[in-house]
């Protein structure tokens, strides 16, 4: 973990944007997720007051707020944090996508407070039962409604999931698929297959990106090492290369293994092989075209022109 100390992305450029991190009052709503011992850390109340000293320490200055339930309530309550705060740039929540109203309700959103910052909807689909939930007709017709919005769609699948992932993207191409946590690989057995074969697979339909995130808590949360986590890093920089990958920290569920300050010197270390205009997509420039946030960033560096 110390080696990652020694590169920090914000060297490359300020503007780092935090393409995934939660919020939750538990005095709002339960998350009933945050279960058991392993995760008693996570139940407290987690705030943008308690994030943003350690995003602005980070030279982070936007972020995508991302769900953490399935109930319609969250979202609008998230839009309106949104609204009042310069620090979220973006939210990804949650709709049915079943319903068949569904388009109603993205048009509803969007039309209340803080609706201007609705730029993608995600579902726990990690928690179905069944691995091909993706491609449920009812579902499909959901996910077609969301390109029609100009919405992106969150996935946070495990590895057998995939494969279901990978069918859908192939029959939405108007859709953009985000990847979070790089599809859940099996960090801490140090295993590859079958995940990386169903990564290169999703990576290599145009529509998907991919996000730098959740690594550090698929991996043993008390031994992790770097270099435990660089076959993994490696493998979706090569599939999805650098205008397709995107920073997250995770923020507060990182918290299970590292620091919020720990997490982004890990992306550094992990993206140091990067030239800056690279590095610039990863941290910023990837999910700003994504998401379409609005933001306050520099331009990319000029890229390298070979010599005539």
């Amino acid at each position: 973990m110390t080696a990652a100390q020694t590169v920090r992305p914000a060297q490359t450029g300020p503007g780092i944007v935090d393409a995934h991190h939660h919020v939750w009052d538990l005095s709002v709503r339960d998350q009933d997720w945050i279960s058991g011992d392993e995760l008693a850390p996570l139940r407290r109340d987690f705030t943008l007051d308690d994030l943003v000293p350690e995003a602005r320490a980070a030279g982070v200055t936007a972020t995508v707020l991302v769900q953490t339930i399935t109930v319609p309530e969250e979202t609008p309550e998230f839009l309106a944090l949104a609204a009042g705060s310069d620090l979220v740039a973006g939210v990804v929540g949650w709709t049915d996508l079943t319903a068949p109203d569904i388009a109603e309700t993205l048009a509803g959103l969007r039309a209340g407070p803080g609706g201007e910052h609705l730029v993608g909807i995600r579902h726990q689909v990690q928690g179905e039962p069944d691995p091909r939930w993706l491609v449920g007709p009812e579902v499909l017709r959901g996910l077609s409604a969301l390109a029609d919005a100009g919405l992106v769609y969150d996935l946070v699948v495990k590895p057998h999931q995939l494969e279901a992932a990978v069918e859908a993207a192939e029959r939405l191409p108007g859709l953009t698929f985000v990847l979070d946590h790089l599809g859940k690989p099996p960090i801490a057995s140090g295993e590859l297959a079958p995940w990386e074969q169903w990564i290169r697979r999703l990576a290599a339909l145009p529509n998907t990106v991919c996000k730098l995130s959740g690594m550090v808590t698929e991996a043993d949360w008390h031994s992790w090492t770097v270099a435990a986590l660089r076959q993994y890093a490696d493998t979706v920089l090569d599939a999805f290369g650098p205008r397709r990958l995107m920073f997250g920290s995770d923020w507060p569920v990182c918290g299970l293994a590292a620091t919020y300050a720990e997490v982004i010197d890990v992306a550094g270390a992990l993206t140091a092989g990067l030239d800056p205009a690279e590095r610039h997509d990863v941290f910023t420039g990837t999910a700003v075209r994504t998401y379409g946030l609005h933001v306050t960033a520099r331009p990319a560096p000029p890229q390298e022109t070979p010599c005539a």
